[in-house]
């Protein structure tokens, strides 16, 4: 298994927005678990349900206690900070917190904020557009950090990655260039999301993946100051 543990990139700045957006995630986590059997129905009420969000409606015959009390379109919102496990956490959190203290330095704090809102917003429309018919809540952070993920894949060409390989006794770390582990990332996700349609209960959104790398690489043309991609340069 092969685990990324940081980059090579250095800070240029302190990552502000990307530890709100980390302690908010957690710290909601932590109120999922405290809802016990409700915690379901939390994913329900937030999470954004395809077939809602085509229609404009909650689902029909859906328990009161399952029905958000927002909007459904709000939904692309509230449902990139709910996750569905623990390691959907972690896992999520991991690429948070190595590659986007460096896109937050190319756009500055507060357009950090509607950079990754917006990804995360084309991320879940992706899934809705592959998925329209489903039923199934979509939660977690990785379409807005897939939008990371792309931001960096385009702007750091020439920083590596530490990755952590371990097999039964076996632990190794060692380096690639960014470029090549995203690469590599971005086309699993595709192969994934394309062996995928057809079926319905995966549990992965890969199109949300797919649509967040591709919007994060287009957004950051727009979203970052110019005198920061020189000065990183």
């Amino acid at each position: 298994m092969l685990i990324p543990i940081r980059d090579e990139n250095q800070k240029r700045i302190f990552p502000f927005i990307t530890i709100l957006i980390l302690v908010v995630n957690v710290g909601l986590f932590i109120i999922q678990i405290m809802q016990g059997e409700q915690a379901q129905a939390l994913l329900y009420r937030f999470g954004a349900i395809p077939w809602e969000i085509v229609h404009f409606q909650e689902l029909p015959d859906l328990k009161w206690e399952f029905q958000s009390p927002i909007p459904n379109i709000l939904t692309l919102f509230t449902s990139m900070f709910l996750h569905g496990g623990l390691l959907h956490l972690i896992g999520n959190m991991l690429f948070l917190w190595i590659f986007a203290d460096n896109v937050e330095a190319l756009t500055g704090h507060t357009r950090f904020i509607g950079f990754y809102l917006l990804c995360g917003v084309v991320a879940a429309l992706s899934h809705i557009a592959f998925s329209p018919d489903s039923k199934i809540p979509m939660v977690g952070a990785s379409g807005a950090i897939s939008g990371v993920l792309g931001a960096y894949f385009l702007r750091f060409p020439r920083a590596r990655v530490h990755l952590l390989f371990f097999f039964i006794f076996i632990v190794r770390v060692f380096k690639v260039p960014a470029p090549v582990m995203l690469g590599v990332w971005f086309l699993m996700q595709l192969l994934s999301g394309l062996g995928s349609r057809g079926e319905t209960g995966s549990g992965v959104a890969w199109f949300a993946h797919i649509g967040g790398f591709i919007a994060g690489m287009v957004l950051i043309l727009f979203f970052e100051k110019r005198r920061r991609v020189l000065r990183l340069r």
